[in-house]
């Protein structure tokens, strides 16, 4: 088709794992495509905190700057959505772009992050992003020494959220832990709780109470309407992956992230993924390193390739 772009790799996701994968790649002096739908997952984020030489930087500017260093190179940055990925054989894929621009690439890094899915509990959407927070080394030092709470999450968790409960004590000594029923408690664990002083309420949550202006968070309202102080919230709503990842049909792990191999590599012969699509253990700087390594790996297969050699995946 001569309206058919052709490039050596289609990147899906411009947060950091897209932007240091197309770094990588453009300094290999490979053609690249950023295709970038423009909702990232960290939008409610002030800032980014514990990336190096980036600590405190807003998302935005955090994007903005990604974007600026790409200039020098061979990559194209696109605010575009991609509708659909098609493997035409070996190292060749068809990626169809939203308004029906269609590019044909010898690689797809998939970088889209995760869509986290809010529970339908009251002042939870509200307060995300303000009061309700995920990692304690992307927030807990700006909030040290404040009232503390975590939501347990489901009953195979649960040694998970209570041990993240004892953890929480370096940061403030004020932690309660809400089971909200999901799961018991044994004798052991009770004692293990109260030694360490982390509060634990097992009974429901009717919802979370806001300060006046919606700003901050003043108490969570249990279902017999108790209301226990808190200021801060440590959660992990449910996550799932975008509709495009859905579809490829790509092997998932048993907690439903996509299975890579150490060189981030999926099932599917030429895509890879990196980032939050691939581990629990979720944060920019670690999304920025496998996007990096992801893109070492597809320069070196592309550069053997062009050679005639073995290219593995």
């Amino acid at each position: 088709m001569s309206d058919t772009l052709e490039k050596d790799v289609v990147i899906v996701g411009g947060g950091p794992a897209g932007l240091s994968a197309a770094l990588v790649l453009g300094r290999g002096r490979k053609k690249v495509l950023l295709c970038d739908a423009g909702s990232p997952r960290n939008a409610a984020a002030e800032h980014i905190q514990g990336f190096v030489t980036r600590d405190g930087t807003p998302p935005r500017e955090f994007r903005a700057i990604g974007r600026e260093q790409l200039r020098p190179y061979d990559v194209d940055v696109r605010e575009v959505r991609v509708n659909g990925i098609e493997r035409l054989g070996d190292a060749r894929f068809r990626v169809t772009l939203e308004g029906g621009v269609v590019v044909e690439s010898r690689r797809v890094l998939l970088a889209t992050g995760m869509v986290d899915v809010p529970p339908d509990l009251p002042g939870y959407r509200e307060l995300w992003g303000k009061a309700l927070f995920q990692c304690p080394y992307c927030h807990g030092w700006e909030i040290q020494d404040r009232a503390w709470g975590v939501f347990a999450g489901t009953p195979a968790e649960a040694e998970l959220y209570l041990d993240f409960a004892l953890f929480l004590k370096g940061w403030t000594a004020d932690v309660t832990l809400y089971t909200q029923g999901a799961f018991p408690v044994s004798d052991e664990r009770r004692a293990q709780l109260k030694r360490a002083e982390v509060r634990l309420v097992e009974g429901p949550v009717k919802r979370l109470i806001a300060s006046a202006d919606g700003s901050s968070l003043e108490a969570v309202e249990l279902g017999d309407g108790t209301r226990v102080r808190q200021e801060y919230l440590f959660v992990r709503p449910p996550q799932r992956h975008v509709a495009l990842v859905e579809g490829l049909g790509l092997a998932l792990d048993e907690m439903g992230f996509v299975k890579v191999d150490p060189m981030q590599q999926t099932s599917v012969p030429g895509i890879s993924a990196a980032g939050d699509l691939t581990t629990r253990l979720q944060g920019a700087l670690i999304a920025a390193a496998a996007g990096a390594q992801s893109a070492y790996v597809m320069n070196h297969h592309l550069n053997l390739e062009a050679l005639g050699g073995s290219h593995g995946k």
